[in-house]
């Protein structure tokens, strides 16, 4: 059994970076499977419903903003991956992930660069990753809705740094990231 393993929230200045596994069952095709950040929202929520119905096994993790800051963004990553994939309830044969680095498992594992284009289990994984992480900044936006979180998903948009800088950094923004370190140094 192949297992796709892809992340969502490197970029971000907020909230945590996700990660999902999934082993997809070849008798149960999913149509429209591509990259996260190539589908619409509409698109990619109808499909994490699909994913979730017609796959295999399929599991989420993340690691949270303490994290980040203690190990930095690329080791809590491959932690997330890792957990995401140790959360399932069998061990996949393989494991192929998006990006150019491996984090440690049990099994055999290749990186693929561009892998959620490429392959339908971490495209799969993508989407699940993505929508999870939109899912959780939703829920952040209700307890603080001063940073718009529902529309920039915590990314350093203009209007996300404005915000920051008027208000100052909530305990989800990542203090490790440079517009976060300025707003601080500015408060």
């Amino acid at each position: 059994m192949i297992c796709g393993v892809d992340e969502a929230g490197r970029g971000p200045i907020a909230g945590p970076v996700v990660a999902a596994a999934v082993i997809l069952d070849p008798e149960r095709p999913i149509e429209g499977l591509n990259d996260s950040k190539k589908l619409s929202e509409k698109k990619r929520e109808k499909l994490s419903v699909e994913i979730k119905e017609k796959a295999l096994y399929w599991a989420i993790a993340q690691s949270d903003p303490d994290e980040i800051e203690q190990i930095n963004i690329l080791w809590a990553t491959m932690k997330a991956m890792q957990r995401s994939v140790e959360a399932l309830p069998v061990l996949p044969s393989k494991v192929l992930i998006d990006g150019n680095r491996v984090p440690e498992l049990t099994v055999p594992a290749e990186a693929i660069v561009g892998g959620d284009a490429r392959e339908e289990s971490i495209a799969a994984a993508s989407i699940l990753a993505k929508v999870e992480r939109d899912r959780q900044m939703l829920e952040w936006h209700e307890r603080y809705p001063q940073y718009e979180f529902n529309k920039h998903k915590a990314y350093g948009t203009a209007r996300h740094i404005e915000l920051l800088k008027k208000y100052g950094p909530c305990p989800i923004h990542r203090r490790d990231y440079k517009p976060v370190r300025e707003a601080l140094a500015n408060l």
